[in-house]
């Protein structure tokens, strides 16, 4: 960061309770010129330190770079943590959740790439009748980066990210059924695939085309642990999350559905589809907007730290 700014910065972070290690290397960045410092904080005070640095300026001259820690071994760390509200692995950070937001909402060809394979592999365990490569096709569908992006831009106002990942998502769908549609036209050439692989019985993933009560409760869930995992500590809870819903499945059929012309299967699979996504936006800014007003007192922390260096006193 700037010179100018390192004063201002050391005396925020020296004063902060949450902040158990503070250092500075003077004249140790190139680029931008200016000092290096770095601090160890406890993850439920990061919010309210993110948001002194920023309105400090610090990331308009400078760079905030964010570090998790899994493994540390620190006593002062330790009465940090305990001190702080709350529990660790409860605790929003709401710049990383950002960051990580508009990062899975970028519309790139990796993106693209994922959801038309995935799509691919849905149709192949329609065609078959296959449970497991339906779950290989939930796994492997990116698609739940843009929805959980869709509940953080609305909690936290972000329209510009709003439009970015509702833009991923559609676009994004229409690419993988748009593929697939081409697939199962040649395989319809081919003689690979029949009209009665369609419309026949599949006993084992008649639920894409068949949305019920069950459909909204399970993307729910699924949303609500999903977004839990994307802003705590824990993020062993993504791979449920990826094949409870039926999105990329419902996507698959819809394709097939049209090189068909079977358009009970495409109504069916549409509705199976809309409703996943919708249920699962919405879930997820619910679980965003409560975690939010659960941790409303960290904000109030914030507060009494930018009032104290407004007028001229470190926070203590």
């Amino acid at each position: 960061m700037p010179d100018g700014l390192t004063d201002d910065v050391l005396a925020l972070l020296s004063g902060t309770p949450s902040v158990t290690g503070l250092s500075v290397l003077r004249g140790a960045s190139l680029i931008p010129p200016g000092d290096v410092v770095t601090a160890d904080i406890a993850r439920e005070g990061a919010n309210p330190v993110l948001d002194a640095l920023r309105d400090l300026g610090v990331h308009r001259q400078g760079t905030v770079r964010i570090d998790p820690v899994d493994t540390w071994l620190s006593h002062p760390a330790f009465e940090a943590e305990r001190e702080a509200p709350g529990a660790s692995a409860d605790a929003v950070v709401w710049t990383q959740v950002g960051n990580r937001a508009y990062a899975d909402s970028e519309l790139n060809w990796t993106y693209l790439s994922f959801m038309v394979l995935a799509t691919l592999i849905a149709a192949v365990a329609i065609v078959l009748d296959s449970s497991i490569l339906v779950i290989g096709a939930m796994v492997l569908g990116p698609e739940f980066g843009p929805i959980a992006a869709i509940g953080v831009a609305l909690v936290r106002r972000r329209f510009n990210l709003l439009t970015i990942a509702t833009r991923t998502l559609v676009l994004g769908f229409a690419a993988g059924i748009l593929v697939t549609f081409c697939a199962g036209l040649l395989g319809r050439a081919l003689g690979w695939v029949t009209y009665q692989d369609i419309v026949g019985p599949r006993p084992l993933t008649a639920f894409i085309y068949s949305p019920d009560r069950w459909t909204l409760i399970v993307a729910v869930i699924a949303a609500a642990a999903g977004v839990l995992s994307l802003t705590s500590a824990r993020t062993s809870g993504l791979s449920g999350v990826f094949i409870s819903v039926t999105t990329v499945p419902a996507a698959g059929n819809i394709a097939l559905g049209m090189a068909f012309g079977a358009w009970s299967e495409v109504r069916g699979s549409g509705l199976q589809l809309v409703l996943n996504l919708v249920a699962m936006a919405a879930a997820g800014w619910a679980t965003l907007a409560l975690q939010r007003v659960v941790w409303s007192r960290v904000p109030v922390r914030r507060r009494t730290l930018r009032g104290r260096m407004m007028m001229g006193r470190p926070p203590h």
